[in-house]
Parts: C-alpha cells; sequence; structure tokens
C-alpha cells in the first residue's frame, strides 16, 4: 500500500499548512490497527485525544461535589484586637533596644574600670566654675574682637 499522501500530509502538518479537514484525515488513519513501521512514533500524537476522552472522565456528581464544598458558609469568626495587641511588637522592639544599650553600658563600664590608670579626668570636673561671677563671661570681654577695634575701654563698656 501507498502512504505518501500520509506523508505528505504529515509534512504539512509539521509545517502548520494542514486544514482541519486534513488533520481529521490524519487521526483517522491512526486509529487503523495496521500503520507502517516508520509511521509508529505519530500514532500516539493523534490518537491522544481519542484515548483521553475515555480515560479521564469526570464523574456525574463531580459537580455537585464542588458547588456543594463552593457553597458551604463557615461562620466568620471576628476576634477583637486591643491596643496592646496591636503595640506588642513595639514594646519587644523597645525590650530589645533597651537590653542591648544596657549590656552596652556594662560592657563600657567593665572596660574603663580596667582603664583607670589611663582614665582622662572627668569633664564634669573641669566644668566646675572657678571663683568669680563667671568665667566665661571674663574669657568673651577679652577676646571681643569689637573692643578692640573701637578702642574703647573696657570699663565704660561695663557700665
Amino acid at each position: 500500500m501507498d502512504y505518501k499522501y500520509i506523508e505528505q500530509l504529515l509534512e504539512r502538518y509539521w509545517r502548520c499548512e494542514t486544514s482541519l479537514q486534513e488533520e481529521e484525515i490524519l487521526r483517522m488513519f491512526f486509529l487503523q490497527e495496521n500503520i507502517p513501521a516508520n509511521l509508529q512514533p505519530y500514532r500516539h500524537l493523534f490518537t491522544y485525544e481519542q484515548n483521553e476522552k475515555t480515560v479521564n472522565v469526570l464523574g456525574d456528581d463531580f459537580d455537585q461535589k464542588i458547588l456543594g464544598m463552593v457553597e458551604e458558609d463557615e461562620p466568620v469568626k471576628a476576634r477583637v484586637i486591643t491596643m496592646r495587641q496591636r503595640l506588642m511588637p513595639l514594646f519587644k522592639a523597645a525590650a530589645v533596644v533597651a537590653i542591648i544599650l544596657t549590656l552596652g553600658n556594662a560592657v563600657q563600664v567593665a572596660v574603663s574600670d580596667g582603664d583607670a590608670q589611663h582614665a582622662v579626668p572627668s569633664t564634669a570636673a573641669m566644668d566646675k566654675p572657678h571663683e568669680g561671677p563667671s568665667v566665661a563671661k571674663a574669657d568673651s570681654v577679652q577676646n571681643d574682637t569689637l573692643q578692640h577695634k573701637l578702642q574703647v575701654p573696657v570699663s565704660t563698656l561695663m557700665k
């Protein structure tokens, strides 16, 4: 038997040039029992649709099951969320920051106690004013550039 027409249809099928009627001819040909060996690899391609129609058929009750699952109404469980519950993540974050700062201060104190021999005097002792009304006021009067330009005695400006 000459299968040239089928082979021509297959060539046109691979180039996407066949019509629906020609594709149906190919399907009908591959449903036959006697197919040449060189065309056997293409058999499953054209018989797949026929085989799947019989294998994967949904039951008649499938639609009823799906509609039953969709239509089931479960009550919505509303929860009241208090302000405390809403702010709980912020409280936790603040606690973590406090712990980190506390541990940092503890490490700093431990390190600075070990370096007590090399410690610089605290700035609080330096900031204490010496005797007199104000050391800063006296310093600013001496360093004022305006007074040097005007050449006016300080005693007249202080009155």
